[in-house]
C-alpha cells in the first residue's frame, strides 16, 4: 500500500491501464503538457507520447464527439472535460450518440468511453464552474455514472470504468483532489454498481456522495457523543445504483437522511428517496430528509458559497430530526 492523494490515485489508474492496453488514449484540454488543471494526467505525455495523450482545442463537442467515434471503432478513449459545467455544448454527442449507440445497433456496438470531469463548489469558482450535475446523467439510459469519495475508491472505480464496454461519466469533486489515503500500488477494480458502507450504525442511515461522504463521516463521529449511531453509505456509482445495500441499511436503522451537493430539487437524492419509499416504506419510522443545496446558481461570494454548500450543522439537524431529538445540543 502507498499513501496517495485522490489526484495521484487517478493518475496511477491512468498509467497502469495505458500500460496494459495500447488501445487506451487520453484527450482533453491541457491534459498533456500541463498535466491537467488538477494534475490528474501529469507525466502521461512523457511516458506515452502525443500519439496517446492529446491536448485538444477548447471545444467540448469535438472532445466528446471524436471519442464516441473512436470508441465505436475499437479504441478506448478516456477524455477529460475540465469542468462538468461545460458538458452542455457536447450533450448531444453524449446522451444521443454514446448512450444510445449500443441499443440502436441491437447490442452489436461497444462504446468503451470514459468521460472524466470535475464538479462541485468550495473554491470560489462561481456559478459556471462549480455545479454538481450528476442527476442529468443518471436520467439517461445507457450511461453509467460514477462518483468516488476516497483515493482508494477513485483508483479502483476508474480502472473498472476504463475496462467497461459502456460509456461512463466519472465525476470528481474538486475538494477531494488533495485528500490522501492508502491505495494499493497494483491495479485493482471496484465493481460498478456496488455501494460501500463507510461506517456502520444502528439508528439512522445517511446516504451521501462524493465530498459529502467525508462530511457525513465527521458528523457521524460527533453524533456518537450524543448517543446517535449513524450508518454512512456511499453509493459510489449512481447508475447503476446499488439499491439493495441502501435498502438493507434502512431496514436496519428505520430512518434515512440523504446528503448531496446538487440542488435539492430533482437531484439524485430524490431518486434514492423515491426508491426507498417504494420498496421499504413499512420500515421507515420517520420521514426521509434530504440535505442538499438550495435551488439557485452557485454563488461566487465566499460567505454565500459557504451557505450554499451543505454543512455539518445541517446534516446534524437532519439526523436529530429523524431520530426524534432535534433540540439536542
Amino acid at each position: 500500500m502507498a499513501n496517495m492523494s485522490f489526484a495521484q490515485a487517478l493518475n496511477d489508474a491512468h498509467k497502469l491501464e495505458m500500460e496494459r492496453d495500447p488501445n487506451i488514449y487520453v484527450a482533453g484540454e491541457d491534459v498533456g503538457v500541463y498535466g491537467g488543471i488538477f494534475g490528474v494526467t501529469a507525466g502521461l505525455l512523457d511516458q506515452f507520447t502525443d500519439k496517446r495523450v492529446r491536448d485538444t482545442p477548447i471545444t467540448e463537442s469535438a472532445i466528446v464527439g471524436t471519442a464516441v467515434g473512436a470508441a465505436a471503432a475499437g479504441l478506448r478513449p478516456v477524455i477529460e472535460l475540465m469542468f462538468v459545467d461545460f458538458i452542455g455544448v457536447a450533450f448531444d454527442q453524449l446522451y444521443n450518440q454514446a448512450a444510445k449507440m449500443k441499443y440502436m445497433f441491437g447490442g452489436k456496438a461497444k462504446l468503451p468511453l470514459v468521460m472524466r470531469a470535475c464538479c462541485g463548489a468550495g473554491i470560489g469558482a462561481a456559478a459556471q464552474h462549480s455545479q454538481c450535475l450528476e442527476a442529468w446523467f443518471m436520467h439517461v439510459p445507457g450511461l453509467k455514472v460514477v462518483m468516488p469519495s476516497t483515493p482508494y475508491d477513485a483508483k479502483g472505480l476508474l480502472i473498472s470504468s476504463i475496462r467497461d464496454d459502456n460509456p461512463v461519466v466519472f465525476l470528481e469533486h474538486k475538494l477531494l483532489y488533495g485528500m490522501e489515503g492508502e491505495v494499493p500500488e497494483e491495479a485493482y477494480t471496484i465493481p460498478l454498481g456496488q455501494a460501500d458502507i463507510k461506517r456502520e450504525g444502528q439508528d439512522v442511515t445517511v446516504v451521501a456522495t462524493a465530498q459529502m461522504v467525508n462530511l457525513s463521516l465527521s458528523v457521524a463521529e460527533k453524533l456518537s457523543g450524543d448517543g446517535i449511531s449513524a450508518e454512512v453509505v456511499d453509493p459510489r456509482t449512481l447508475s447503476p445504483l446499488d439499491e439493495e445495500t441502501i435498502l438493507e441499511s434502512v431496514r436496519k436503522t428505520h430512518r434515512l437522511v440523504i446528503v448531496h451537493e446538487e440542488v435539492k430539487f430533482a437531484g439524485s437524492g430524490a431518486e434514492i428517496a423515491a426508491m426507498v419509499a417504494e420498496k421499504a416504506f413499512d420500515y421507515l419510522d420517520a420521514p426521509i430528509i434530504r440535505v442538499a443545496a438550495p435551488f439557485t446558481p452557485v454563488p461566487f461570494s465566499p460567505t454565500l458559497e459557504a451557505e450554499f454548500i451543505p454543512n455539518e450543522d445541517k446534516i446534524i439537524q437532519a439526523v436529530k430530526t429523524v431520530t426524534g431529538n432535534p433540540n439536542v445540543a
